[in-house]
């Protein structure tokens, strides 16, 4: 090429003109995204402008709109009742239960069948007055079992949940009666130092022989009383008409420790102190009578012969 035809090119433009002019380039405008679902592809060629947005012309939702997923313990029948709630109340939560509180609660409670029957009894409320019963070991051949019953640990018949106790009680001598005993047996009924509130009443007693399966009535072989009263006697005597003629036959009384070791071995026996003690009183005051008794006879005898020698001297 001719270096005249380089003269007669055009010189380039330095900068591009916005706006007139027939040498000006088309612009090009960015594509306007749409976030709406709904427009077709024909929007695509709207203008920008077209994104301006009136937000106070939006139907926004009220705040009554919204569901309250925090309180679920709305009153449905009265609307108004979550706004006169305490803020400062707080919900009671359910307490845990743990393994050692369930061991605990089956501590409390004994279920037990007797007579084909299922009873619940009550363990704490009885605490105090377990040692009523007690296995005081076996005798004879080491498979008759000796049951010691102490009427001195007994409730006081002035509480209110006498009847209660009572209840539960009888549901567990009877029901430990039944584990203790496997062959023949013989009860000793501790009766003394036990003061008359805490007597057993009559139909508690006699309930107690009504309620005891018939091998345990058979099986019992001797029914001890230690310390007799009257009062225990006058008992024995008004329910004899309900109890058999075997079993009145296997009554005996018995009136002092010493007495009773001689019938039965007395190392698994337990004595409550109250009753050692009394045992000891009526000893001492046995002595002191036989000693009166010597000493007043021996007055006797000496003023018989005094007067049979007075006799003598003024016959001769």
């Amino acid at each position: 090429m001719s270096s005249e035809g380089d003269d007669s090119r055009p010189v380039p433009p330095t900068s591009l003109p916005l706006q007139g002019g027939s040498s000006q380039r088309k612009k090009l405008s960015a594509p306007r995204i749409s976030l709406s679902l709904d427009q077709s592809e024909d929007d695509l060629g709207e203008t920008p402008d077209d994104l301006d947005i009136n937000v106070d012309d939006l139907d926004t939702p009220d705040e009554g709109d919204y569901l309250d997923y925090t309180d679920h313990e709305m009153d449905w029948e009265d609307p108004n009742a979550a706004n006169r709630s305490d803020p400062n109340d707080t919900y009671n939560t359910i307490p845990t239960y743990s393994a050692e509180e369930e061991r605990q609660d089956c501590r409390l409670w004994r279920t037990v069948i007797i007579g084909e029957q299922e009873h619940r009894i009550n363990m704490k409320i009885i605490e105090p007055y377990m040692r009523v019963i007690s296995h005081g070991g076996y005798y004879g051949n080491g498979v008759n079992a000796i049951i010691v019953f102490a009427a001195c640990f007994l409730p006081d018949s002035n509480r209110e949940d006498y009847h209660e106790i009572m209840e539960n009680l009888f549901l567990y001598v009877i029901s430990t009666l039944e584990l203790m005993v496997a062959e023949d047996y013989m009860i000793v009924y501790l009766n003394g130092a036990t003061p008359h509130r805490r007597m057993p009443g009559l139909g508690w007693l006699k309930k107690c022989y009504q309620m005891i399966d018939r091998r345990l009535r058979k099986n019992l072989k001797s029914f001890i009383i230690l310390h007799p009263s009257w009062f225990i006697r006058t008992v024995l005597a008004i329910t004899k008409p309900f109890i058999s003629a075997k079993f009145s036959s296997k009554i005996k009384y018995v009136h002092s420790l010493d007495e009773l070791q001689e019938i039965i071995p007395m190392d698994c026996v337990q004595i409550p102190e109250c009753i050692i003690k009394l045992d000891k009183e009526m000893k001492e005051a046995a002595e002191n009578s036989k000693v009166n008794s010597f000493l007043q006879g021996t007055e006797l005898t000496a003023t018989s012969r005094t007067e049979q020698v007075q006799a003598g001297a003024s016959s001769s």
